[in-house]
C-alpha cells in the first residue's frame, strides 16, 4: 500500500509554494510508492503530483480568539477524501531533514503518534506538527467539539492539547531525536546566535517550525517576519533601545544555510513514482 502523506492549507498564509516545497522535501526523502494529499482551498500553482482536495466542512465554527490552529479539525473527520489506514500529517511549514519511512512503521497501526511539544516538556504534551493516525479515529473529537468550539478552544486553548488529552486509546511519542524545535533547539543560545548559525540536529527527520520563526525567515535571517535581518551591531543597538532587551536580544538570527539547502523545490533525479492528479 503507498505511504499517504497529507496536509492542509487555508487562508492566505501559505499557499502553492509551501505545498510545493514540503511535496519536494517528501519526495527526496522517502521510499516510494507514496501519495502525498493536500487539503486545500487553493490550487492554481500547486505542483502536479500534489493530489489536492477540497477543505472537508469544519466541524462548528471556527474559534473566534483561540491562537490554535483549529482548522486542524477538518481531518479528523471519517470520510476523509476516500482515504483509508494510516494517515501521515506534516504542517506546511516543517523542514524535511531525514528519511520519513520510519514515521510508518513506528509503533502500532491504530496508534496516534504525535511529536513531543517542547515548549512544555514536563507537561506530556503533543505537538501536531508532524503526527500519523489511522483515518476516522479521532472522529469522536470532532463531535466533542463540534458541540461546544469556543469551550473546547477556552479550555484547550491549542488544538493539539485537545488532542493529546482526548485521542481514543490515548497517544504515543515519536522517537525524542527523529522530530526537533527550531527555535527552541536549534537555534544558539545569547551570544552564541550572533556568530553561529543554527544548529542542525544530527539525528532529526523533520524539523518543525512552531511559533514565530518559518523556514523563509531561517534562511534570511530573521526572527520573524516582523524583525528583519540587521547587522550585528544594528541588531543589538535596536534591542538595547527595546523595552524587553534580554528578549529583543536573544532574537536573532543568522541566514541558516541548511535550512535554505532543504526547503527548496528542486524535484530528485529518478522520475516522480507518487502518482499525480486531483480530486
Amino acid at each position: 500500500m503507498d505511504k499517504q502523506i497529507i496536509c492542509i492549507n487555508w487562508g492566505t498564509r501559505y499557499g502553492a509554494r509551501y505545498i510545493n516545497n514540503l511535496h519536494a522535501m517528501v519526495a527526496r526523502n522517502i521510499t516510494p510508492p507514496f501519495r502525498f494529499h493536500c487539503f486545500t482551498d487553493v490550487r492554481e500553482g500547486v505542483h502536479p503530483d500534489v493530489v489536492c482536495h477540497d477543505l472537508p466542512p469544519m466541524p462548528g465554527a471556527v474559534p473566534r480568539k483561540s491562537r490554535g490552529k483549529w482548522q486542524k479539525a477538518r481531518l479528523w473527520a471519517s470520510d476523509l477524501g476516500g482515504l483509508s489506514g494510516q494517515v501521515l500529517f506534516l504542517d506546511l511549514d516543517v523542514v524535511v531533514t531525514g528519511s520519513l519511512d520510519p514515521f510508518f512503521t513506528f509503533g502500532n497501526p491504530d496508534d496516534v503518534v504525535l511529536a513531543r511539544n517542547m515548549a512544555k516538556p514536563l507537561h506530556r504534551l503533543g505537538q501536531t506538527s508532524i503526527y500519523r493516525m489511522p483515518v476516522g479515529k479521532l472522529a469522536p473529537l470532532q463531535e466533542m467539539f463540534a458541540a461546544d468550539p469556543e469551550g473546547v478552544a477556552a479550555e484547550y486553548i491549542y488544538e493539539q492539547h485537545f488532542v493529546t488529552r482526548n485521542a481514543p486509546g490515548g497517544i504515543v511519542f515519536w522517537p525524542r531525536s527523529w522530530v526537533r524545535h527550531f527555535r527552541i533547539e536549534c537555534i544558539r543560545n545569547f551570544p552564541l546566535n550572533y556568530v553561529l548559525q543554527a544548529r542542525k540536529p544530527k539525528d532529526a527527520r523533520v524539523v518543525i517550525f512552531a511559533g514565530k520563526v518559518n523556514p523563509p525567515d531561517a534562511i534570511l535571517g530573521q526572527y520573524d517576519d516582523k524583525t528583519p535581518h540587521l547587522s550585528r551591531r544594528a541588531h543589538i543597538a535596536r534591542a538595547l533601545r527595546s523595552k524587553r532587551k534580554l528578549t529583543a536580544l536573544r532574537s536573532y538570527l543568522l541566514p541558516t544555510d541548511w535550512v535554505r539547502e532543504a526547503w527548496q523545490m528542486d524535484e530528485p533525479d529518478s522520475t516522480p513514482t507518487n502518482g499525480s492528479g486531483t480530486d
